[in-house]
């Protein structure tokens, strides 16, 4: 618009530019079906947003890779959701691609809102009575700079029980798929169970359990089988949603809260893992 416009009709599309803007969706990604436990929180949180969440099931696991390649799949599906999708915010919702790539994304999105998650540490320090407390993760998770800079940025004091859970996340991918058994799930849980405890409310057991990678509050009745049900369970999809329920608000970015939100759900891989997993975590999909 010309520059000699009456200053009503710029403010006019500028707020135009602001309610389009407010009505782009929000992007969540993950290597596979694990930030749907992410996304549950979210759309709990901001009900009136629309999602667009891109599962990397071609790619996955990440866990197990190196921070170069989980940067680069990450800048990929940052790409397809700002670009494509016209994005308004990104959630990382993978604990390992978040400490892969969260500070190479913002400087290549700085306009950007972007929220990254990490395992619940300080939440599950502040809960524990006994003062053991186990963090199930991803190998690449547990060795990684970011969770060993929030590690030590703690209060001294806590028995941490760090357990890099191998194939865990893959045997739950693998799970969601319509007719495929779920022995193997069962069979890690109880494995890393029994490495990480024991489990209970006593000095001396861990009476919670970090669950240090998107996939595994999916099978979370499966993990209370193995660790007990006295045993308290911290995810950080809360935490996540709020983050970003503050980011939008700083910004003017929130739709009308009487708004009704859609979801659309996109996967590098088959989406029939993804459309199982949706159904039962997403009912309203």
């Amino acid at each position: 618009m010309s520059d000699t416009a009456p200053p009503s009709a710029r403010e006019s599309v500028r707020e135009s530019a602001r309610e389009s803007l407010r009505d782009a969706p929000i992007g969540v990604f993950d290597s596979g079906i694990g930030g749907l436990s992410v996304l549950r929180a979210l759309r709990a949180q901001l009900p009136a947003e629309h999602f667009v969440y891109l599962a990397d099931s071609a790619h996955a696991p990440y866990g197990e890779r190196g921070d170069a390649y989980v940067g680069a799949r990450s800048l990929a599906l940052a790409r397809v959701l700002a670009h494509e999708h016209r994005a308004k915010a990104l959630v990382v919702a993978c604990n390992t691609a978040t400490g892969a790539a969260i500070a190479t994304l913002r400087q290549a999105y700085p306009g950007l809102p972007i929220v990254g998650i990490e395992p619940a540490l300080k939440p599950a320090q502040a809960l524990s009575r006994s003062g053991r407390i186990a963090v199930w993760a991803t190998r690449g998770t547990l060795a990684g700079d970011k969770f060993a800079l929030l590690l030590r940025s703690l209060p001294a004091g806590t028995d941490w029980v760090l357990t890099p859970c191998d194939g865990l996340a893959d045997a739950i991918e693998a799970a969601a798929t319509p007719g495929a058994p779920r022995d193997a799930v069962l069979a890690l849980c109880q494995r890393y169970a029994d490495q990480s405890g024991p489990f209970g409310p006593a000095p001396g057991q861990a009476d919670l359990l970090v669950l240090g990678c998107t996939h595994y509050p999916l099978a979370s009745s499966v993990i209370r089988q193995a660790v007990g049900p006295a045993v308290t369970l911290v995810e950080p999809g809360p935490a996540v949603a709020r983050q970003l329920q503050r980011l939008l608000a700083e910004r003017a970015l929130t739709r009308d809260a009487l708004e009704v939100g859609h979801l659309t759900l996109l996967s590098t891989g088959a989406p029939e893992a993804l459309q199982t997993a949706a159904a039962l975590l997403l009912p309203q999909t």
